[in-house]
């Protein structure tokens, strides 16, 4: 018999009543029924219960075994009386009486269970991370992410590609975040870098003819931490593919992602259509180029109701340039209740309040003020139908700019009785990010979002350049590295207006792709960055072994990078990627398992040439 096992602990049925057998695993819980010990023994496949009596030779070991201790089992298996069988386990019809028992590695005293569904700090999960890995939810996301990148592997070599490793230290290049450096021993006082994506290296491959190339790359950016996305570092399914337009990259990557989410999307539903939206007319309406389009609601520009009205609050903010009012409709949230709570929404965001308005069936208070009778003679109006109810708009607002404007705005939103709407107002670079917060909890609470789907969306026409309001110059809006609309010809007018072929996907509000047609000719590219205050020959030194290779017959290429993390997190239901990454750093950028990062010796630094300047 084998040393450890002869089954693991998800094989044994039926069939195998009289063997004896062989198990290892971890004691997953313990119960004892009147001097007879059950023991539920885990391992990486499953469970099996097993017993021990006192006419078993190890009766009196088995009573030391604890929660977590490793241990190995002989044993006889046997049937389970037909109304103990659990049938929510594949061993569930047998048991096994144990024989012979090794402990193979005891446990202390627990800092957190692995049984049950117990909650414990972040910061203890962390530090533990071995003990928090073993239960079953973890176990089940860890597998989850394995068969998910196994089978992005196979869709695309199914598509025609490769897979191709780029170097993991290489030279600082700016891509949008902060580099982690890597001081070199052999060249005192020069640094390498880790590479915040194969970006220029997958574009080499182009030039060198590989025509289709992907990675499961690993990736490294200094970023500050967000519950979806890591501070350190991260894997992208990155692809890349020469002689192409941006639909093709579409058309490549969509069977691939769409495959991905109906094999391990449960009974959700995955949009067979995905939908092209600029990158303007989204932010308009959803306040986020994140779109989630499983919630209905679309906010509108509703400046001219407010201007020049009552509500003193938005009348003078609107006397201001670029300000405008921003309303965001809220069906079947035309109560107070509601409206308060979203009121209270706002303030936790920072806010002072949110302005509302709700429609509500009109009440004899109102009749009576309007006919000038009493309240009970409204009400018997009323309840007869002498008098139509109707509908009345309530709430601050409503009562400040009247009913004239308050039916305006109805009416634009498409509301009724029992709906309501939220307003924002200022410059909108100011409040879009609560704006769109909003959105999503209103969807969400009123029960507008669809939560059985998976709803994708392209993201197009990103500007390249924007205004930098601290010097009144041009800057890059997104990757400077993205072929314009029009070629050289769009740059020789007014960059604001210039698009470039990029492009974002994004699924039920997280982006989970992002890519381009690059921007392959040297020319066009020493153009976009002189527009954006870089000399030429500081694109050279910065990015000389890209512009260098595009001297030498580049061929049109593009493709984009499918975040590995982000997409295992929707698939299993998680609202934080620490929960689908095996070994997560925390919120601080700190691994609290391996004590990362730590204070180097003092001979590593003399080796580095390096000193560390303590701080003030």
């Amino acid at each position: 018999m084998h040393a450890y096992r002869s089954h693991t602990c998800a094989e044994l049925n039926k069939s195998n009543v009289g063997e004896t057998v062989r198990l290892s695993g971890w004691v997953h819980r313990v119960r004892d029924h009147g001097g007879i010990l059950f023991i539920d023994l885990r391992d990486h496949y499953g469970v099996t219960q097993v017993l021990c009596d006192p006419d078993s030779p190890v009766f009196a070991e088995m009573e030391k075994v604890r929660a977590e201790w490793c241990i190995r089992i002989d044993g006889n298996v046997k049937a389970r009386d037909e109304d103990l069988v659990n049938p929510k386990i594949p061993t569930g019809e047998v048991e096994v009486f144990v024989r012979d028992l090794e402990v193979l590695g005891a446990a202390e005293e627990l800092p957190l269970m692995v049984f049950g569904d117990q909650e414990y700090p972040e910061e203890t999960r962390l530090k533990y991370r071995f003990l928090d890995l073993r239960r079953e939810v973890m176990q089940e996301n860890m597998k989850l992410r394995s068969d998910v990148v196994t089978s992005m592997r196979k869709r695309m070599w199914d598509q025609g590609f490769r897979e191709y490793q780029t170097p993991i230290i290489t030279a600082s290049s700016p891509e949008g975040a902060r580099d982690f450096l890597v001081p070199s021993r052999l060249h005192p006082g020069k640094f390498y870098a880790l590479p915040q994506a194969p970006q220029q290296f997958k574009q080499l491959m182009m030039v060198a003819g590989f025509d289709k190339y992907f990675q499961i790359a690993p990736c490294f950016r200094d970023e500050d931490p967000r519950a979806d996305r890591s501070p350190t570092d991260f894997y992208q399914l990155d692809m890349e593919m020469s002689f192409v337009t941006q639909q093709d990259v579409f058309d490549t990557i969509e069977p691939v992602l769409r495959g991905v989410f109906e094999e391990f999307g449960g009974d959700r539903k995955v949009d067979q259509t995905w939908e092209q939206i600029s990158y303007a007319v989204f932010c308009l309406k959803k306040k986020t180029d994140k779109p989630d389009l499983r919630n209905p609601i679309k906010m509108q520009i509703v400046s001219e109701h407010f201007r020049g009205s009552g509500f003193a609050i938005f009348a003078k903010l609107l006397e201001q340039d670029g300000t405008e009012i921003r309303a965001i409709p809220a069906p079947k949230g035309g109560s107070r209740k509601f409206c308060d709570r979203m009121n209270k929404f706002a303030q936790q965001e920072g806010l002072p309040g949110m302005g509302y308005i709700f429609w509500r069936e009109k009440t004899a208070d109102a009749v009576a003020q309007e006919l000038g009778i009493t309240v009970k003679e409204a009400q018997a109006k009323l309840k007869s139908g002498e008098v139509e109810g109707g509908m009345e708009a309530a709430g601050p607002l409503a009562k400040n700019i009247g009913p004239e404007r308050t039916e305006a705005i109805r009416q634009q939103l498409g509301l009724n009785v029992g709906d309501a709407a939220f307003f924002l107002g200022g410059k909108p670079k100011a409040f879009e990010g609560v704006a769109g917060r909003a959105r999503t909890t209103i969807g969400d609470e009123l029960g507008l979002t669809d939560q059985n789907r998976f709803a994708f969306a392209w993201i197009v026409d990103f500007p390249i350049f924007q205004l930098d309001e601290e010097n009144g110059g041009l800057d890059f809006d997104h990757n400077p590295f993205s072929m314009p609309q029009g070629g050289l010809d769009a740059l020789l007018g007014d960059p604001l207006h210039v698009k470039g072929f990029q492009y974002d996907l994004a699924c039920n509000g997280y982006e989970l792709l992002s890519g381009a047609i690059r921007n392959h000719q040297p020319e066009i590219m020493f153009k976009a960055f002189e527009l954006a205050g870089y000399g030429k020959n500081e694109v050279i030194k910065r990015f000389g072994g890209m512009v260098n290779a595009f001297q030498y017959g580049a061929p049109p290429h593009g493709g984009c990078a499918a975040g590995v993390d982000r997409i295992v997190m929707l698939l299993a239901d998680q609202e934080n990627i620490r929960e689908v990454v095996m070994f997560p750093m925390n919120q601080r950028a700190e691994d609290l398992m391996m004590n990362a990062p730590s204070e180097p010796l003092n001979e590593q630094l003399r080796e580095l040439h390096l000193r560390v300047i303590p701080q003030e």
